[in-house]
């Protein structure tokens, strides 16, 4: 019988090693897994590369990681949310390096590497210094920026809903790039508001098959 779900937070981050990628789920607060990221502060791997939309707000969440200096390396498309005061001091001490990526390339690149893409050719940031030392190609008369699939060991996502075989479904803002993240990883968790009978999620609302999901965890207080 196929069950994804696990105890705890603590059990759904186990195998985390020093010097992995871990793509974060969210945008702005909306759909951030705090309680995996909490567990992932806890569990104490260091020189972290964390792949998020941004790089978290004052001292909660991505931002937490970041003060407790857990982090080597951020690949984001906005380091600079307001509030975001341990980001700002890491790089000025020169303690932490920033991939800056524009956002549909990030997601589009992510998605490149869930549907098993080589890469693919993008107009954003040609002849711009987000091309350099990148391959570029004139394609019809336009300029065009190879990317690469970016990928990740592990991603934390964030669901409203979720079963026991890992199909997820999300709620409105809080889909956001969860669904890509689960496609990239090696090993995708997911934080779950609420664990229900399987056939309970409407096929249709189901924007993360479980086959991309490998551990499903309850969020504190949900439903299971």
């Amino acid at each position: 019988m196929i069950d994804k779900r696990v105890a705890s937070m603590q059990e759904a981050v186990a195998g985390v090693k020093n010097g992995d990628a871990v793509m974060i789920g969210g945008f702005g607060s909306s759909g951030i897994p705090f309680e995996l990221i909490e567990a992932l502060r806890l569990h104490g791997a260091d020189d972290l590369t964390i792949i998020s939309n941004n790089a978290g707000v004052a001292e909660e969440g991505i931002a937490s990681l970041l003060r407790d200096r857990l982090v080597s390396k951020v690949v984001c498309s906005y380091p600079r949310s307001q509030g975001s005061i341990w980001f700002e001091r890491l790089f000025e001490e020169d303690a932490i390096e920033l991939e800056l990526i524009p956002q549909g390339t990030f997601a589009e690149r992510m998605r490149a590497a869930g549907a098993g893409l080589g890469g693919f050719f993008t107009p954003t940031g040609y002849a711009t210094k987000m091309a350099d030392g990148k391959e570029t190609r004139e394609i019809d008369g336009r300029g065009y920026v190879l990317e690469y699939p970016l990928k990740a060991e592990f991603a934390l996502v964030k669901a409203h809903k979720g079963d026991r075989w890992g199909n997820l479904g999300y709620n409105s803002a809080g889909r956001n790039f969860n669904p890509v993240m689960a496609m990239a990883a090696d090993i995708t968790v997911a934080e779950v508001e609420h664990i229900v009978e399987l056939g309970d999620l409407d096929p249709e609302s189901v924007a993360t098959p479980g086959i991309f999901v490998d551990r499903v965890v309850a969020q504190e207080g949900s439903l299971k």
